[in-house]
């Protein structure tokens, strides 16, 4: 198994506090995060620690990302109500329609931290639209 790019000190140290359950959950899903990240790069043909090895700058913003993504984690966990993306309400007849933001699984990435990454591509069909070169 292969280390977490983040560790618990790193997230308390950005002031976010954790109990002791947290603490252990956060432990787990650092390295879940990390396991995440670094498949979703092998599917974009990246090396992701290779990448890191070779510039700083870039293993700080995978480290920050991988905290956002624990940190949602564990705040959809104590969470009583989830986040929605969409959500509408009628007062006559009463209607309800809600849509997650998260259904179902609480560790995830956000799409524009993968492309920060540079983990996505613009693509048009099945066609990438850069010439990556690599």
């Amino acid at each position: 198994m292969e280390t977490a790019y983040a560790s618990v000190s790193d997230i308390e140290a950005l002031g976010i506090s954790l109990t002791a359950a947290q603490h252990d959950a956060a432990e787990i899903l650092l390295d879940t995060a990390s396991s995440k990240l670094r498949l979703a790069a092998k599917k974009s043909g990246k090396d992701l620690d290779k990448m890191i090895s070779d510039d700083p700058d870039y293993g700080i913003a995978v480290k920050g990302i991988v905290i956002q993504a624990v940190t949602r984690a564990l705040n959809s966990i104590t969470d009583s109500s989830p986040a929605l993306s969409q959500g509408s309400e009628t007062n006559g007849s009463y209607s309800i329609s809600m849509t997650y933001l998260n259904a179902g699984q609480s560790l995830y990435y956000l799409r524009n931290e993968l492309k920060e990454l540079g983990l996505r591509r613009q693509t048009y069909g099945a066609l990438d639209l850069y010439n990556s070169g690599e």
